[in-house]
């Protein structure tokens, strides 16, 4: 590595003590339906579809606050997906609906976690549980961000109330 160009510190080494450090417990709901654009051949949701929707919900939520996806962008931050798990129990098929559970677990800094659960309408069936973590990156720079936004964190703040 350059000297003009230092390695980029762990996510985990950067969070400051005066930085965001919010959790929340309620869920936020976001339906969706299966359309044959998001199966297979055989009529089951295709794995990549799931992701779609979680980002779908993450981005609703976050509106519902008072965060829109486009101010991020007019304030030069980016939040891209650092880590994801995923676990499938159940196969939703084509024609069905479901409820798309998010809820920010933790922000820690510039670290955000995300919960997931995709659930039949009367959370009767599991189908897929996850979690996202993403970091706040500068858009022009490419690097991740020291401390995040003030109208960032206090728009974060809200989901941990």
């Amino acid at each position: 590595m350059s000297e003009s160009n230092p390695p980029l510190l762990p996510t985990n080494a950067i969070a400051e003590k005066e930085a965001l450090n919010a959790t929340t417990e309620r869920w936020f709901e976001y339906p969706v339906k299966a359309h044959p654009h998001h199966t297979d051949y055989a009529g089951i949701v295709w794995h990549g579809s799931y992701l779609a929707w979680m980002e779908e919900a993450r981005v609703e939520c976050l509106r519902s606050i008072g965060m829109d996806f486009e101010e991020w962008v007019k304030l030069g931050c980016d939040l891209p997906v650092v880590e994801l798990s995923v676990r499938y129990h159940r196969a939703l098929k084509m024609g069905m609906t479901a409820i798309v559970k998010t809820r920010m677990l933790e922000a820690a800094g510039v670290r955000m976690h995300w919960d997931y659960q995709i659930q039949s309408p009367d959370s009767q069936e599991l189908y897929v549980t996850a979690r996202v973590t993403l970091v706040a990156v500068d858009r022009e720079k490419g690097k991740i961000l020291r401390k995040l936004p003030p109208s960032v964190e206090a728009a974060l703040v809200k989901l941990s109330q």
